[in-house]
């Protein structure tokens, strides 16, 4: 079956009345020289057959004809991506408007339609770790569950960095792992992007982090908030958030630690602030973050029959330029 990859748009409508208006010009231009001598023009006509010809073969040419199918081996090669959200209560703080959470909603909506050929996955945490959506493809469903992140979704309490990230080790030790003495195919990179304030009341992250950085995987943070502060509203909105001595807890972004961690693994540090917004950083870095797992998939491609039309219409205008046609005669 002919099918055509590309379709006729106007450049190339464009350019068909280009010629019938320039050689229609040339025939009258023939005729109104010819008329005084007493002769006719109509020796061209066999010329005018024979530009059609080879103007429409250029034609089919550029639209691309393709007929049949080729089997090509495609080799692709990916990275998981693993997404760890802070639902703690400080999370609902709105000194980043509309609130810290619904900002990094927005913000990771976009970072998840920016890799589809990669897995993504997503941890929600505070005091505890749960995996939300595991390793998947479907940009769809990820989405879905970033936009049902409520603080609610995680049972109260202080924020504790090394449960998500001790989460994800159990992850990485669970994938199987490619045989290297009889495969050339590299493990996955792994990347995880951790998202918080930076409020860390959990015991000691540092083995945790020795493990990671022994792991390979690189580990970027984003800092969410401002070093102002803010309150925390209660959830339905009635009041705020107060500590054990009765006043209004004022949660502030802690820079610190998350760029130590970053630093660790090899990873970055980036901040969202109510003045500062580096995510496209975010992206740009996890663009560079190279996939090591490859993968060979055979896709039937259209063969595209551009040259045959090409050189038919080549051998034509060769016989124009060689054939010359004597339209006045002395």
């Amino acid at each position: 079956m002919l099918n055509w990859a590309y379709q006729m748009g106007w450049p190339e409508g464009l350019a068909v009345v280009f010629f019938f208006l320039l050689y229609l010009g040339y025939g009258f231009r023939t005729r109104r020289l010819a008329a005084p001598l007493g002769q006719r023009g109509w020796r061209l006509g066999w010329k005018l057959l024979l530009r059609l010809t080879y103007f429409a073969l250029l034609g089919a040419a550029l639209l691309g004809p393709a007929y049949g199918l080729t089997q090509n081996p495609v080799r692709t090669a990916g990275k998981d991506v693993w997404l760890l959200v802070d639902l703690s209560r400080s999370m609902n703080a709105p000194d980043v408007a509309p609130s810290r959470l619904q900002k990094v909603q927005a913000e990771l909506a976009t970072l998840i339609s920016r890799f589809p050929a990669d897995r993504l996955g997503l941890v929600v945490f505070a005091g505890e770790a749960y995996v939300q959506c595991p390793l998947t493809y479907d940009q769809a469903a990820l989405q879905l569950f970033v936009s049902t992140l409520h603080t609610s979704l995680v049972p109260p309490g202080s924020t504790d960095l090394a449960q998500p990230l001790e989460l994800v080790l159990t992850r990485l030790s669970n994938t199987p792992t490619p045989d290297l003495t009889n495969s050339t195919t590299p493990p996955r990179a792994t990347a995880i992007v951790l998202v918080t304030d930076g409020e860390d009341f959990g015991d000691n992250l540092e083995p945790t982090v020795r493990v990671l950085a022994r792991s390979g995987a690189k580990v970027f943070t984003v800092g969410v908030g401002t070093v102002e502060g803010s309150r925390i509203p209660q959830t339905g909105g009635r009041g705020y958030v107060r500590d054990a001595k009765g006043r209004e807890a004022i949660t502030r972004l802690v820079a610190a630690p998350l760029r130590k961690l970053s630093e660790q693994t090899g990873g970055l540090y980036f901040e969202l602030t109510d003045q500062r917004n580096e995510f496209p950083f975010l992206l740009n870095a996890l663009n560079h973050v190279e996939g090591q797992a490859q993968q060979v998939r055979t896709v039937s491609v259209a063969d595209n029959r551009y040259r045959y039309p090409l050189l038919l219409a080549l051998g034509l205008i060769a016989l124009d330029i060689l054939v010359t046609v004597k339209v006045i005669r002395p």
